[in-house]
């Protein structure tokens, strides 16, 4: 098979999450303990950060990665979805897996993948553990795909857990209070292995967390608020950012005791060039300067409200063009009672099989008030948004989705 041949074979054989939602999670760990079986188990004995959370896990993530990177290791690096191609979500010190890596694992794994019937996510587990075994690693930082406890992820010993946050997202999947979600993120933690927490959760969330890493003897570090000029040196933009650095900042103090110390110049330069170092993109990104176009992948209801707060910090006299999308399986009542008033809408259904009727989501959000027109396809929007834009002097965001963050990309490329 040539790449396209095995994307296809994963992507229209296995069962993937972004196409049909809930049915393509596994509550449990077996498929994937046994597809790393069949490769000789290429996890034991590799050294991991494991990152969770609903929101600031990619972020997090990849600052973390890009910090060890700097410092002169070899780092692995696994992040989902991806955006633009599939070798996105495995990296090694910012370069994706080549495609020639993802031919030979899926031709070496293609009997054990028709005997397990695994998951698209459960196979590019495997890939990732198995690339980095290979590869001979250092160490790698692995974000969570989904919740915790029974992500795919959570086969590996990690030397450290890092929580980023806790907020209601799938909830059909992970429970229905702020309680159950954090029971599953807490997951990750493992006996005796040192926590990273993000203080900036709920207070019930942040017991279950606490109460979880006395259970397995973990020691147990809220994250604490990073200097003014690490603050500083940090390239991402948005807000958000902040809370997520300081996640960072308080997991880099640990890395010495952990065995990989970092020097706080490494640190440093490491925060000015996130995106070069580990390949991140989508977080609050600028596309294009005339008019200005920003996307961000935040969709949820802890993320939608920053967003449009920067939004309206950054440019608050402008007139807001917002291409807007979502997947037909989020609460959409209380994130679009968020949404500001004073904008703009076109409206277009993300490219994924699970994205919501474009025609039904400028109609409910017609009928709460907000100016919204259905478009047929991501470019008629995006023609639509930035001609207006240039004609009032507005700007343009994309949101709403990470797969309308995907939709945007190539056309800015």
């Amino acid at each position: 098979m040539n790449y396209q041949e095995c994307l296809d074979y994963l992507f229209s054989r296995l069962p993937m999450f972004q196409n049909v939602g809930k049915t393509a999670f596994k509550k449990d760990l077996t498929n994937t303990q046994k597809l790393l079986e069949s490769l000789g188990n290429p996890q034991n004995g590799m050294r991991f950060i494991h990152v969770a959370g609903t929101n600031g896990k990619g972020s997090v993530s990849s600052m973390l990665a890009a910090t060890l990177t700097q410092q002169g290791y070899k780092v692995g690096l696994y992040t989902s979805p991806h955006l633009i191609d599939f070798t996105e979500r495995i990296r090694i010190n910012g370069v994706p897996i080549s495609q020639e890596s993802v031919i030979n694992f899926v031709n070496k794994i293609k009997g054990s993948v028709d005997e397990i019937q695994p998951s698209f996510f459960e196979v590019t587990v495997a890939m990732a553990f198995d690339y980095f075994h290979n590869q001979n690693v250092d160490i790698a930082v692995i974000e969570v795909g989904l919740g915790g406890r029974l992500d795919s992820t959570n086969v590996i010993q990690p030397l450290l857990s890092v929580i980023t946050s806790i907020g209601w997202d799938h909830m059909d999947l992970l429970g229905n209070t702020i309680e159950e979600i954090a029971f599953e993120k807490a997951g990750i933690i493992k006996n005796n292995t040192p926590v990273v927490c993000s203080r900036y959760i709920n207070s019930s969330a942040l017991k279950v967390i606490q109460n979880k890493s006395l259970t397995e003897n973990a020691p147990f570090h809220p994250s604490q608020q990073a200097p003014d000029y690490i603050k500083n040196a940090l390239s991402l933009k948005g807000s958000y950012q902040y809370q997520n650095l300081d996640t960072v900042f308080s997991a880099f103090l640990l890395l010495p005791q952990l065995g990989f110390p970092v020097s706080e110049g490494s640190f440093l330069t490491a925060l000015t060039k996130v995106s070069e170092l580990s390949g991140l993109r989508g977080r609050w990104e600028k596309l294009n300067n005339d008019p200005i176009v920003i996307c961000d992948t935040g969709h949820n209801a802890e993320a939608v409200p920053y967003l449009f707060s920067q939004l309206e910090s950054e440019f608050p006299k402008r007139k807001k063009h917002i291409i807007w999308g979502m997947v037909s399986d989020k609460d959409r009542s209380k994130i679009l009672d968020m949404l500001p008033k004073d904008a703009e809408y076109y409206v277009v259904k993300p490219g994924v099989i699970r994205g919501y009727s474009a025609a039904l989501l400028a109609e409910e959000m017609q009928s709460i008030q907000l100016l919204s027109t259905p478009y047929s396809s991501f470019k008629q929007a995006l023609d639509a948004a930035t001609s207006d834009a240039i004609k009032d002097n507005g700007i343009v965001f994309i949101g709403g989705s990470t797969f309308l963050v995907a939709d945007a990309l190539p056309y800015f490329e």
